[in-house]
């Protein structure tokens, strides 16, 4: 009876990782053998590692990834322009702990979404804050906040992310609407929290894709004060695998 009530009690405040650790160890009657002490921290190591698990799912979950990825699928083709040990060291997430921005540019198809994505991917293994989005959907998708509404809980939604990653950024010019938009996003994250950028288009070129000179100054001012780059080269990795696959 006394073993049904602790069920019952983990399961009512919810501590899960010790109700299957409790309940393995009834199973295999692994509470005569252990110690009163290596019962309670098998119990609370249990507990803590499903927090963790758990934590980390839902980190995946609210940070919208479009596709699954990671750092160890990567491809490091010498002729593709990626420095392996700057990517280990992006992986390693320490940019986030200092506030510091990424810039991925290269052409179409080269992997940059995919090493974006990676990147972001070991960040909420790690217990950061992500949040992916297309750049040319958000932007569209704060307009639509300005008209109903929303627009301040949006935009505070991102303030709140320890690494925003703006994906396919400069497919198009932004309009004096967009413009505002991404200046007060820039501006918000400025040495609060990290940015990562991708863009088709060389980083000298997105002062034209900003426009207006003055908030292009401003924004690419506080982009690249403490980024890291990485420029990708090389054949669209796309065609490689279709190649491959015909």
């Amino acid at each position: 009876m006394m073993n049904e009530q602790i069920v019952n009690r983990m399961k009512e405040m919810k501590l899960y990782g010790m109700l299957r650790s409790f309940q393995t160890s009834l199973e295999s009657d692994a509470m005569n053998t252990l110690t009163k002490d290596e019962m309670i921290a098998q119990l609370i190591e249990e507990e803590w590692d499903d927090r963790c698990c758990r934590k980390i799912a839902r980190n995946m979950q609210n940070a919208k990834f479009h596709y699954s990825a990671s750092i160890e699928q990567m491809y490091f083709d010498t002729d593709r322009g990626i420095d392996k040990n700057q990517v280990m060291r992006l992986a390693e997430c320490t940019f986030i702990k200092n506030k510091e921005n990424v810039m991925i540019t290269g052409s179409t198809g080269i992997g940059k979404s995919y090493l974006a994505s990676a990147i972001g991917q070991q960040a909420c293994t790690l217990g950061y804050k992500v949040l992916y989005h297309n750049a040319t959907k958000l932007f569209s998708k704060l307009k639509m906040a300005k008209a109903d509404g929303s627009y301040i809980n949006e935009i505070a939604k991102l303030e709140r992310q320890q690494l925003l990653i703006l994906d396919d950024f400069g497919i198009q010019p932004l309009d004096a609407q967009s413009r505002s938009a991404f200046m007060e996003i820039i501006e918000d994250r400025h040495e609060k929290a990290s940015t990562l950028i991708t863009s088709q288009v060389p980083v000298a070129k997105w002062y034209e894709v900003i426009g207006e000179k003055t908030i292009a100054d401003a924004v690419m001012d506080r982009i690249i004060h403490n980024a890291h780059r990485l420029e990708l080269s090389g054949d669209s990795l796309r065609k490689k695998l279709k190649n491959k696959i015909e």
